[in-house]
């Protein structure tokens, strides 16, 4: 498993869920093309997974 996720916002959380909006505000996520750095964790990767639709992932 990588030790880092890189995750960009790539699509506009307008119109999205709730629930999709608030996962995106705790991952640090607000800006379209926004990047963050997470650890690789089960909790992050299950918050990735309920927005999988609105951003781009990659292992480093």
């Amino acid at each position: 498993m990588a030790k880092q996720l890189k995750i960009t916002l790539v699509k506009s959380i307008i119109g999205a869920k709730p629930l999709h909006v608030k996962n995106m505000e705790a991952l640090g996520l607000s800006k379209i093309r926004q990047t963050v750095e997470h650890p690789d964790n089960p909790q992050i990767r299950g918050m990735i997974a309920k927005v999988k639709h609105l951003v781009e992932v990659e292992e480093i």
